[in-house]
Parts: structure tokens; sequence; C-alpha cells
């Protein structure tokens, strides 16, 4: 059973398609980067996710089961949406001790989580006062107080400095190295490939590309290079499968259009012997605007 299930998701407004039939899981243990332009349909998607709307079609569940009928729903998933609601007039503390009180957990889980995200020392001021990526912070801190196995994001990148954003992967991937499933939208499109193990691309509402990230810029300008002794046999056999193969010297050559996994199994098939079989990447921006037809940098 998959951590997350999008299945055949749809959502209207009146006339608006916003969410049209789209499916995707996340795996316990994975990173799943969600992207797409602002209005494609992410946000729309993550809410249906976490019960806060109704989807027209299909359905979002986590273990299983839509969020509303969880019975245990902060020890299950934890959430960061719009940067997470917090009263200005309160402290960082009091915000974490409310929302734990409620759901029958302890103080001492609310000063570990502030040391975990570093905001121990500015704990005691008022969030109204904090800045946007300590504002972060202590979404992520809320959305780990029942030490949950999924945790669904809405932009945790927003407002950190280069130094947060270094602090966020690490953080991210220590949190996938626990077992847990994290589903992260984000625009910061280089910070996304350097942290996803997956990427979901969206346009329109629509899905227009799923794939573990090295396979999805493998499919762009980059492409899979292949080496040894049967390359030019390979290479032969690929070109007249209808890849697009191109010489890179010493025998070597780059097929841009197939995957590692179409690659290796044309290996497996003709008994190929190779020496490598490596991705070469183009950027993960540069697959974005292909995908979603998107020019420039992301709005």
């Amino acid at each position: 059973m998959s951590a997350i299930e999008i299945r055949e998701l749809t959502k209207r407004y009146g006339q608006t398609l916003a969410v049209d039939r789209l499916s995707f899981t996340v795996e316990q243990g994975r990173i799943v980067a969600f992207l797409g332009p602002n209005g494609a349909g992410k946000t729309t998607t993550l809410r249906a996710l976490l019960g806060l709307l109704r989807p027209t079609g299909g359905g979002a569940t986590v273990h299983g089961k839509p969020f509303v009928e969880l019975e245990d729903p902060v020890r299950t998933v934890g959430a960061v949406l719009d940067g997470g609601m917090l009263h200005p007039g309160r402290s960082g503390r009091n915000h974490l001790r409310m929302i734990a009180s409620s759901a029958g957990i302890g103080r001492a889980r609310v000063d570990e989580l502030l040391e975990l995200v570093g905001l121990t020392g500015a704990a005691d001021r008022r969030a109204g006062g904090y800045s946007l990526g300590m504002r972060q912070r202590l979404g992520l801190a809320t959305a780990l107080l029942g030490d949950p196995q999924v945790l669904v994001l809405d932009e945790p990148a927003n407002g950190l400095d280069p130094q947060g954003i270094r602090w966020l992967r690490d953080f991210l991937r220590s949190l996938a190295a626990e077992g847990r499933a994290v589903l992260v939208s984000s625009h910061v499109l280089a910070e996304v490939a350097q942290t996803a193990d997956e990427v979901v691309v969206i346009a329109r509402g629509r899905s227009v590309a799923q794939a573990p990230l090295a396979e999805l810029l493998a499919t762009g300008r980059g492409g899979m290079r292949v080496a040894g002794p049967d390359s030019g046999r390979l290479a032969e056999l690929l070109t007249a499968d209808g890849a697009e193969v191109e010489a890179a010297g010493d025998g070597a050559f780059i097929v841009h259009d197939r995957s590692g996994e179409d690659v290796g199994r044309a290996i497996a098939e003709h008994r190929i012997v190779i020496s490598e079989l490596t991705p070469v990447s183009t950027s993960l921006e540069e697959i974005f605007f292909e995908l979603t037809g998107e020019e420039g940098g992301l709005p």
C-alpha cells in the first residue's frame, strides 16, 4: 500500500477544470517533488489530499484511507500549507504547545522540535515578528508534532536564505532516510534537483511527467551515455528502433530519448557487453519549461 495515492483526481469549480484525472503515488522513504506553474492545480490537489475540499471525481488517500477517515491524523500525516497559519501574538513555543495540547502531545516534544528546526533561541518571541524563513521552520515543527510517517509540504523553501535551503535539503533527506514519505511542492527547481527522488509535473490540471528524477533528466537533451565493447552494435539496434543516437567519441554514444531502463532492457535482450551506462543530465528547469510550455522564469 502506498503512503499517498492520488487516483483519477478531478476537481471542477463551475466551468473551470482545476484538476483533470490526476494519478500518482508516494512511497515510504521517498521524496516526491510536485511541480507545475501557478494555477496548474498543485494546491487544489494537496487540499483534496488533506480533506480540505471534496473532489468532483476520483480520490486521494493516506495509507489507503481518505484523510477524514484516519483514526489519528496528527500522528499519521503532517502538513504545511500556505506557509502555516500562525497567530501573530503568540510565541513560537506557545503556538506549538497549543496544537500539541489539543492532540494530546506532551510539552517535551515541543522543546525537541524547536531544537530540531533551529528555533530554540527565538521560541519565546512573538511569531508575528518572525521572518518568512522562521515561519517556515515553525510550520515544519508543527507538521512533525505527531511524529507522522507522511509529510505534505507546500513551498517549504519559500523565504529561506541559501543556508536555510541547504538545511531544508538535509532535513528532508533525513526524514526520508527514517522511512517517511515526503510530498513537497516547490518552485525552487535547482533545489528540487538536489533533493527529490521522484518528480511529478502537472500543467493545466493534468500530469505531463512522472518519473524518478534521474530518468526524467535523462529524457531531456541530456540522455544516457553508453560505452563498451559492443556499444556500436547497441547504437545500431537503438537507431533501428527509432531512438535518437549521437556519437560521443571514443566509441561511446548518447541516446537522447530513452531511459536507463529502456537501454538496459535492450542490453539484456541482445546480450550486449558494455562498460558504462550513465545519465547525462540536462537541467530540471529546461525540462520543466519543455513539459509545461512555460517561458522564462517561474511565475
